[in-house]
């Protein structure tokens, strides 16, 4: 088949001395199950199977020796570039060595049918080697690890097949097995036109129809592009909008409708530092904002999981609504070190589970009541359905929107009167008046319409900083905080009001290095060590210039954002300012979706690109929260 792929890639020799690669080196494939981080000498480095929360098969990118691996590759020194087959999330290395050339397609099957997608088994990982100039002999080198590289496997050889517990390899030749070593190898040589095929399946998978790997692959890269297809953005930045919604949507768990913050566990934000988290859970938060991106770049047509999940969680939780969930209901949050693994670049400690579950961030009702209101205002979910649920969150939220609590950047030292809090607790209060009020539904209006009178009140009294010039992190400390560019975002002050172009220079000038925006200095956090620079915070920062009038300046500092992204265009959750390696989960919803949310904006300001108008009217219509800067 003809592929058309992207320019955006990386040549290099290999090292021969094993080693950390960057992070800029990984790609990732996946199903809307689970996903993969793939390097570019063509290893599958992180990988859990079945769901993104079970146990890793493969987590050398967590300890070299003992997380385990599966690479295929050449005998021989070779130097690699890769990309993406065009519009899709099918990975293509090309490895180039004296004897001549070839090109390997690593994928995950993914049904061409998205309902059947969100009810059937994850689908087999599939790679497909195929021999493009000379003659080249090459081996596979499979070392599983199952259970966080707790387990030995044990393998049952059969020719070409070899089952290891749930799970099953295949590849085009015998395999062989080093018993001291407990790896699985398998070499073949591969002239010009010659093709072959490996496959890593679960037990589940054999719920599904058989395709053949490259029948698999046809049908595949179709989804993918008639997925792409759906953006309405039009303009410069279209290749990173696509990119960036292709990995959101790779995010998303389709059984349950879960959007998980990131698929991996663990990568640090500072190399040999201990802010080391697992991402592989729905944060109310981040799966909003990420739904107000992608209807902003067209593809929320249809209806979307996420919405019943919520409207689910939200019967089911009442007023104690959580920050964090699992994927599916049998998930665990209970967070663990697994104090056998060195970490990335020996960066301990590695972590299972989120302790922040257990935290009070008030914010989240401001969330979960913009999604419910982004849903009916978008046409994809009606709050009469389940307003004998919402309407107690209203007036819990009347009822204690003056409480301290731990923050959106979720610290540990303590709780504050966080400013973005506060706010979001306007916008629920906000949303909520305006569904009651338009559709005629129950409920105490004209005590939260006082008290959301009160939040606005004190906020604009107590938030604001005289020293700082600026709106500060919380009541107590006089810390500047990035989340408070989003006051313009959500609705709650105009961007050119003359306190939010101040907090905006202050911005700039204090948490601003090498162009790149922390999150804030010097908050009580209660973790040791420092960070780098935040994706998101600067991609907020760039909208909160445009709304300020500024979009000129604000495309610059775009511009400098992407060329920061890796050779595959995909962002890490921060950017260290100084060398500018990215740090921290990989890919984080988070940061693509600051990357379409900009890219519409100035389509919106009439700098750069256009956008379908229904797409922007409908964005308009639920006119608050998730990054939206179209207010």
């Amino acid at each position: 088949m003809t592929m058309t792929t992207k320019s955006h890639h990386k040549s290099d020799s290999v090292s021969p001395t094993p080693s950390f690669p960057p992070l800029e080196d990984y790609g990732i494939i996946g199903n809307c199950h689970t996903a993969a981080l793939v390097s570019r000498r063509g290893s599958i480095d992180w990988l859990c199977l079945p769901r993104f929360d079970s146990p890793s098969v493969f987590a050398r990118i967590l300890d070299l020796e003992r997380g385990g691996s599966w690479s295929i590759e050449p005998t021989t020194p070779y130097e690699t570039t890769h990309q993406y087959v065009d519009e899709t999330n099918v990975l293509k290395t090309i490895f180039t060595c004296a004897d001549g050339q070839i090109s390997l397609l690593d994928f995950m099957d993914i049904s061409g049918n998205e309902q059947q997608q969100r009810r059937a088994a994850p689908g087999r990982l599939i790679r497909i080697i195929e021999g493009v100039e000379g003659t080249v002999e090459i081996v596979s080198t499979c070392t599983p690890r199952p259970d966080y590289a707790r387990a030995i496997p044990q393998f049952v050889i059969s020719g070409k097949e070899v089952e290891f517990g749930r799970f099953t390899v295949t590849g085009p030749a015998e395999w062989h097995v080093d018993t001291k070593t407990n790896t699985l190898t398998c070499h073949i040589t591969l002239q010009a036109g010659e093709q072959a095929a490996f496959t890593l399946s679960t037990q589940e998978d054999v719920q599904l129809p058989y395709s053949t790997p490259v029948d698999a692959l046809s049908s595949t890269v179709a989804f993918w592009q008639r997925w792409a297809s759906k953006c309405t953005y039009q303009g410069p930045y279209r290749d990173a909008v696509v990119r960036s919604a292709l990995a959101l949507e790779l995010m998303t768990y389709a059984p349950s409708g879960a959007i998980v913050a990131a698929p991996t566990t663990s990568l640090p934000e500072v190399i040999g530092g201990e802010r080391n988290w697992d991402y592989r859970f729905t944060w109310i938060r981040d799966s909003s904002f990420t739904l107000y991106a992608l209807l902003l770049a067209g593809y929320l047509d249809d209806e979307h999981p996420f919405f019943d999940w919520i409207a689910r969680t939200v019967k089911v939780e009442g007023t104690g609504i959580k920050i964090l969930y699992p994927i599916t209901a049998d998930g665990r949050l209970a967070e663990q070190n697994l104090d056998h693994l060195r970490g990335y670049c020996n960066s301990q400690p590695v972590r299972k589970g989120n302790d922040a579950a257990k935290q009070v961030q008030l914010d989240v009702y401001g969330e979960v009541l913009s999604t419910l209101h982004f849903a009916w205002k978008t046409g994809k979910y009606n709050p009469t359905e389940i307003w004998e649920h919402i309407h107690p969150l209203l007036d819990w939220v009347a009822a204690h929107w003056h409480e301290p609590d731990n923050g959106i950047w979720e610290v540990r030292g303590g709780q504050r009167n966080f400013v973005y809090g506060k706010v979001m607790l306007w916008v629920a209060l906000d949303c909520g008046i305006d569904m009651a009020e338009s559709l005629d539904l129950a409920g105490d209006i004209d005590r939260w319409r006082q008290e959301r009178t009160s939040v606005r009140t004190e906020v604009l009294e107590k938030g604001w900083s005289e020293k700082l010039g600026a709106f500060k992190q919380s009541y107590e400390d006089e810390t500047l905080d990035a989340s408070n560019l989003l006051l313009p975002i959500v609705g709650f002050i105009d961007g050119t009001d003359p306190r939010m172009v101040s907090t905006i220079d202050a911005t700039i000038k204090h948490l601003v290095s090498n162009g790149l925006c922390y999150r804030y200095h010097d908050a009580p956090e209660g973790v040791s060590g420092k960070e780098a620079s935040f994706v998101l915070c600067t991609f907020w920062l760039i909208n909160a210039l445009i709304l300020a009038g500024r979009a000129a300046e604000a495309c610059v500092w775009f511009e400098q954002m992407l060329a920061r992204s890796t050779p595959l265009g995909l962002f890490a959750e921060e950017i260290d300012p100084e060398s500018g390696a990215h740090l921290g989960n990989f890919p984080q919803a988070f940061s693509h979706l600051g990357v379409i949310n900009v890219a519409v904006s100035l389509a919106h300001a009439g700098h750069a690109g256009t956008v379908q108008p229904h797409h922007v009217q409908a964005a308009n219509a639920a006119g608050r929260g998730g990054g939206n800067a179209l207010r």
